[in-house]
């Protein structure tokens, strides 16, 4: 495992419960050239801190999706690119790729609105 913070994605009940089945197989953690121990105190807060770092990089980004989608749909420009997608694939002059490139998306971004308006 090349980082720690990997360990656990879920930290830090997920992390703690790998620390505690660890400490009670007497089993010590090798990583990246240090060896944690997760039964002494300061291998176990070595092995949460990273975890509990990582858990809040993806609450984060959580956090800034739901964020950014609330302002586009706000701003109205969610309903209105998603119009046009489907308006694009309608006209049959379009491929997939012809929208992604102009609203620069991804291809499940563009089949997303033509699935909900039944013409994929």
């Amino acid at each position: 495992m090349p980082k720690l913070d990997r360990l656990a994605r879920s930290a830090p009940p997920d992390t703690r419960a790998i620390d505690d089945t660890l400490a009670q197989r007497g089993i010590k953690l090798s990583l990246g050239g240090q060896v944690y121990n997760p039964a002494d105190p300061m291998g176990a807060m070595l092995v949460n801190i990273p975890a509990t770092f990582a858990e809040f990089e993806i609450d984060l980004l959580h956090a800034r999706t739901k964020e950014g989608m609330a302002v586009a749909k706000a701003n109205g420009k969610q309903p209105e690119q998603q119009h046009e997608l489907v308006r694009m694939h309608g006209t049959r002059e379009h491929t997939i790729t012809d929208p992604a490139e102009v609203f620069t998306v991804s291809h499940i971004t563009v089949y997303r609105p033509l699935e909900r308006d039944g013409g994929s």
